[in-house]
């Protein structure tokens, strides 16, 4: 049994987390938020030492380190922005990190954190669910096969992924680039990240549209083409999604053809666990691309005359 603490556990994100420590059959010693709506962890750890204050945190993680309880791994589900900081955190005190996407705003930050990782000999691991999701396995083994009869292959895939959020978004952390690195940073990095381990190394990014409910732009790989859109608005869902009672959009086209993984999601991160326990997981080097993707997204300037528009950015524009 590995010892778990937790960093941020009061968010939307840190139930999952919870789960997959007690599904992996380890526990969860202590958790951080600066907010205590946290009864969450009765469900899971109801023996878990709570703390509002980091210093108070910081010192209990020590003194339970000196008295022969070592943390093995620190989770961390916190806003984007304090990624980097908790990840040290987590280093500095012996633990591995495990921590949500994105693992950082910037990719200076990753060479940054590779040379706390080399100074503590612990690891840093990133959570990208979709590497794991059953449907993305499939499409990376398709796109394999298709680009060993024809190297010369370049899919057409369309991206939309609409996520409905309410004002509260805009008023929590989530609303502030600064924190959030705004909405391709927040809700998409995670997708970035599959399309670059399917498709293979980036050859173009620009951005079509940057507003603070949606983002959209196109994403040229090696062996792909890419129109995406992202969007936290619920207008921007198509009707007949609406009429069904849904606030949710995903959908991912590969030449035309649909690739069903709107299912699948619920244990994901229990297997991200296992992975990462069994002595697999994804690290610092694997993030990469898609915080270079990220990052560059919020630099550039929006390009109005590409003919690589995702069609949805009518929804927006009019």
């Amino acid at each position: 049994m590995k010892n778990f603490a937790m960093i941020g556990a009061a968010g939307y994100i840190a139930p999952r987390h919870m789960k997959a420590i007690k599904d992996t059959g380890n526990n969860l010693v202590a958790a951080l938020d600066k907010n205590d709506s946290v009864g969450i962890i009765d469900s899971h750890f109801p023996n878990a030492d709570f703390f509002v204050e980091y210093e108070r945190f910081d010192r209990h993680i020590d003194l339970l380190k000196r008295k022969g309880t070592q943390i093995d791994y620190v989770a961390i589900a916190s806003p984007n922005y304090l990624h980097d900081s908790h990840i040290r955190f987590a280093l500095r005190h012996g633990a591995h990190a495990i921590c949500e996407k994105p693992l950082v705003l910037n990719s200076h930050n990753i060479d940054a954190l590779k040379v706390v990782q080399d100074e503590t000999g612990k690891q840093v691991y990133n959570i990208l669910q979709l590497r794991l999701h059953q449907s993305i396995i499939d499409l990376k083994s398709y796109v394999a096969e298709e680009v060993a009869k024809n190297p010369n292959k370049v899919f057409d895939v369309d991206l939309t992924y609409l996520t409905s959020r309410g004002h509260w978004y805009f008023t929590s952390w989530k609303g502030d680039d600064n924190k959030s690195g705004g909405i391709a940073t927040n809700i998409g990095v995670h997708f970035y990240d599959m399309l670059g381990w399917v498709f293979g190394d980036l050859v173009k990014n620009e951005a079509h549209l940057k507003q603070a409910d949606s983002n959209a732009g196109y994403l040229e790989f090696k062996h792909a083409k890419v129109r995406w859109f992202l969007s936290v608005n619920y207008e921007h869902i198509p009707e007949e999604i609406k009429a069904a009672g849904q606030r949710t959009y995903r959908s991912i086209t590969v030449d035309g053809n649909e690739i069903e993984f709107s299912g699948g999601f619920t244990d994901l991160h229990t297997k991200s666990y296992e992975h990462i326990l069994g002595g697999g997981g994804f690290g610092l080097e694997e993030a990469r691309k898609s915080i270079e993707i990220v990052s560059s997204i919020r630099e550039q300037q929006v390009v109005f005359n590409s003919s690589d528009i995702h069609p949805f950015v009518s929804k927006v524009l009019g």
